[in-house]
């Protein structure tokens, strides 16, 4: 898994079972390889670049996710594999305009780990009028059925909600994009626990103009671009503080968060007071961020073993990978508004 926060690679050896239709999973072992300076400064500017370097990228970096998955095989003696499913790194997402568009090319990766590779998890549910995203609701019905809202506080935070009838899910705001941006600007990687946004203030009008953008506003579906928040909400920051910027997208985020719980609940009936919430993504381990979450909402939140909270999602690839090899649907047409469940994937034999 890579994700668009860019700080790493996101590995997970699992197994996945399945039987009369319950799955279970469990994470033998899992690790994060942190891209070089060279690949985030590539990847941040790859939106901008020609056609000719994204393609190269696209190859670039399939054979360099290939050698990652190699390596990990081999430091961890991990001795069968059935295939490796892989997200991609995403440099477009724009399904009101029928694309999007993760870059890893799955040749060139299955050739690089010697194994075959599964990805491309996002382009059939577009083509079939969805909106590619959240692709992650799958584990969160048939792996993580217990709890009621699963939120992925990733670089863009994301809710699911369910009851015992259907599964809805959306993206939600820009998260770590925003805090690691911030942090950034401080020479640290990110704001450790949140608490340099602790010490600093809210900016209220900075919060209701961001808070008043066209997206918070428009009903699910919905997915984001990450353009949204280098377009729409960060320049709204422009001449602040640095520990202000991350008190007020705390703020934001938990809002955010906060009002579309509600807003999900209530189209699911789900009363929140007696309702549980997972909690993972790298924002989890914000604790600043969760205290303002929990502030602002009555559902009750849970927050699982650390392997869980960085792992889910890559997790949840392994699980679509595993469904897609079986041939079966892995992303809802109840979460995307596409016109049907689609079975989602590319297969690269190496």
């Amino acid at each position: 898994m890579s994700g668009s926060s860019l700080d790493g690679i996101d590995l997970a050896y699992c197994h996945i079972k399945e039987t009369n239709g319950n799955y279970s999973f469990e994470i033998l072992t899992a690790d994060c390889v942190p891209y070089s300076e060279a690949w985030v400064n590539r990847l941040r500017n790859l939106p901008l670049a020609s056609g000719k370097e994204l393609w190269q990228s696209h190859a670039d970096l399939g054979r360099h996710f290939g050698e990652v998955v190699k390596a990990f095989i081999g430091k961890e003696e991990i001795g069968n594999v059935d295939f490796v499913a892989s997200h991609g790194h995403t440099i477009f997402h724009f399904p009101e305009q029928k694309f999007t568009t993760q870059i890893g090319e799955g040749a060139a990766m299955a050739a690089a780990c010697n194994l075959p590779v599964v990805c491309d998890f996002r382009t059939t549910d577009v083509a079939s009028g969805g909106t590619g995203a959240p692709i992650v609701p799958i584990a969160d019905k048939l792996l993580f059925c217990q709890y009621d809202f699963c939120l992925n506080l990733g670089g863009i935070a994301n809710v699911s909600a369910k009851n015992s009838r259907e599964i809805l899910a959306y993206d939600i705001a820009p998260c770590n994009q925003l805090l690691n941006a911030f942090a950034q600007e401080l020479n640290v990687d990110f704001d450790d626990k949140g608490a340099i946004a602790k010490s600093g203030k809210v900016e209220g009008k900075v919060l209701k103009a961001i808070m008043e953008l066209e997206f918070h506003n428009k009903l699910f579906p919905k997915s984001l671009d990450n353009s949204f928040s280098t377009k729409s909400v960060l320049p709204i920051f422009e001449q602040m503080a640095t520990k202000d910027k991350l008190s007020t997208a705390v703020e934001y985020i938990a809002n955010c968060v906060s009002k579309e719980i509600e807003t999900v609940g209530e189209a699911l009936g789900l009363g929140l007071e007696n309702a549980t919430l997972l909690a993972t993504g790298g924002g989890a381990f914000n604790t600043f961020l969760m205290e303002r979450i929990a502030a602002k909402t009555a559902v009750k939140i849970v927050t699982p073993q650390r392997e869980i909270v960085q792992y889910k999602e890559a997790v949840a690839m392994a699980l679509m990978g595993f469904l897609r090899w079986e041939g079966k649907a892995n992303v809802l047409s109840s979460v995307t508004g596409a016109n049907k469940n689609t079975v989602n994937g590319a297969i690269y034999l190496s």
